[in-house]
């Protein structure tokens, strides 16, 4: 059964991968870009805010899950329009095999070619900033499953280009949590269902992974709960406070806000979505719920997130 599981949401990863993929465009508009690391190249789409603003302008990183690519996300995730609305730049960038190098090891496609990402991360992050007038100083970095993993990764080891972070789906992978090192205090905010098939909201295993062409992994990550613990530790936090989010209809899911307001106006906040499956709150249901869990309308991940960010 895990295995009929794990062969369906890749495959179907991959339909919406294939569905939702840009036609190539030319000219200086051209969303699609290429950059030379490490020897390859490696591509990524940015989608700058409509009117142009002056200035300088804050970026989101967006990176997609295992199975997925650069335009799903740009397609489905929302940051477009809130970056036309709030005068950022959305930046997507495309995974090696469809994958990250998250810290999990062989568990991802990437992780075992030993794909250097963070570096390449590093590198797309100076060139926005040489070449597309980003403000080093308000890189964001979020993603969903693989991309959320990789997110916290990022955390840990490119803390110095990134402003805050935001994971959906994604806790920190254990492997991380003796080598952690921030290079200043890091804003958090993690978003993740209790009822997530994939990847457990206690942790442990991951239990579909490309890597192991759809198989359970076995490079685990901390719960949820020590995610937040970490991260509250490495930025010297109080315990947290715990709030509900009102309900905004009945479809069988609710929201646990629990906020850490830490020195220097540094913010560790969770948001635990009960009976949330492995998706985007306030995003399309993707799979059946049979399959990945139920996707929340309680809130708009994508709104929720750029309002932490611009907070800090």
């Amino acid at each position: 059964m895990l295995r009929s599981l794990a062969a369906i949401v890749v495959g179907a990863a991959l339909v919406m991968t294939a569905a939702c993929a840009h036609s190539r465009a030319s000219g200086p508009d051209d969303p699609h870009r290429v950059l030379d690391y490490a020897g390859a190249q490696r591509h990524y789409l940015i989608h700058r805010p409509a009117g142009s603003p002056q200035g300088r302008l804050a970026a989101v990183l967006v990176f997609h899950g295992g199975g997925g690519s650069a335009g799903y996300m740009a397609n489905k995730s929302g940051f477009d329009r809130l970056a036309d609305a709030n005068g950022f730049i959305a930046v997507y960038p495309e995974g090696i095999g469809r994958s990250w190098n998250d810290g999990r090891g062989a568990d991802t496609r990437a992780g075992a070619a030993d794909v250097d990402d963070v570096g390449f991360v590093s590198a797309l992050i100076d060139h926005l900033v040489a070449a597309d007038e980003v403000d080093p100083a308000r890189v964001y970095a979020t993603g969903m499953s693989n991309g959320g993993m990789f997110t916290q990764h990022l955390g840990c080891h490119l803390s110095a280009k990134l402003a805050a972070i935001a994971p959906v789906a994604g806790p920190l992978p254990t492997a991380d949590e003796t080598n952690c090192a921030l290079a200043h205090p890091l804003p958090v905010l993690e978003i993740h269902g209790t009822a997530d098939p994939i990847v457990p909201y206690e942790g442990g295993v991951v239990r579909v992974t490309s890597g192991n062409h759809g198989r359970t992994g076995t490079g685990p990550v901390l719960s949820v709960a020590a995610t937040q613990q970490l991260w509250r530790g490495k930025n010297g936090c109080p315990p947290p406070n715990a709030s509900e989010l009102p309900a905004r209809g009945d479809d069988g899911t609710s929201v646990k806000i629990e906020t850490a307001l830490c020195p220097d106006d540094v913010g560790v906040v969770l948001y635990t979505v009960t009976n949330g499956g492995h998706t985007w709150p306030g995003g399309e249901q993707y799979l059946p719920k049979a399959l990945v869990g139920a996707v929340s309308r309680q809130f708009d991940a994508s709104e929720i997130i750029w309002q932490f960010f611009a907070a800090h």
